[in-house]
């Protein structure tokens, strides 16, 4: 199905794209790695779509948010999110409620990092250039970006042919049509970690912390791809 954006809609995609690319530029001018995923790269935006900035090869946390503090961010609120036992712990840095940078704290599986491909991701330079790039949404379609919008088609039974058209593996695929047919039949679960920090708690003493009291997470930190 092709879906033609009015105005309104095309102005939102260029003020979210605008604030994403400023929310990366202090990583950028640092060579730091990090991509703008989900609606924002592939285009499809509305009114609550999120802005989170991922960091796939993070320094120390404590030098993400100097720079982040030092382009002019507050810094809210954060947390070390782990979904499942078998996936990697993350942390999240939250700029405001809808704005935030994402980064592992412990090596991911290539299920995990390819999400971000499967989603729909751009780096700072493609963001830069306008580019728009497919991806699948949380409702399993595919998204396809036009001159006048986007196409969208469901990924059901396509599994091999999305996989090949996003470059990724088709056991991305098919974990991600699982997770998201179970949210769907079932709800959001909650996760299997989720600690706040508080404002002399850094990162890295949280993480020790969670790794003594949770054994699921200190197999994972462990385990290898």
């Amino acid at each position: 199905m092709e879906v033609v954006y009015d105005e309104e809609r095309w102005r939102l995609l260029r003020e979210l794209r605008a604030e994403a690319l400023e929310m990366m530029r202090p990583l950028a001018r640092r060579h730091i790695g990090a991509t703008a995923y989900g609606s924002i790269a592939r285009g499809d935006v509305s009114p609550t779509s999120d802005i989170d900035v991922f960091i796939p090869s993070p320094p120390a946390p404590s030098i993400l948010e100097a720079l982040i503090e030092g382009a002019g961010y507050v810094i809210g609120v954060r947390e070390i999110i782990q979904a499942t036992p078998s996936y990697a712990a993350k942390g999240y840095i939250y700029v405001d409620e809808r704005r935030s940078y994402s980064f592992p704290l412990m090596e991911m599986r290539t299920v995990e990092r390819e999400f971000y491909h499967f989603a729909g991701s751009v780096t700072y330079d493609e963001l830069g250039r306008d580019l728009r790039v497919p991806g699948v949404d949380k409702r399993l379609m595919l998204i396809e970006p036009t001159d006048m919008g986007h196409r969208e088609s469901s990924i059901l039974g396509r599994e091999g042919v999305v996989a090949r058209l996003l470059g990724v593996s088709v056991s991305t695929v098919l974990d991600r049509v699982r997770t998201l047919t179970r949210r769907r039949e079932i709800g959001r679960t909650g996760v299997y970690v989720k600690r706040e920090l508080s404002p002399e708690e850094g990162f890295g003493e949280v993480l020790e912390e969670l790794l003594r009291s949770k054994p699921a997470m200190r197999r994972r930190l462990r385990e290898l791809d």
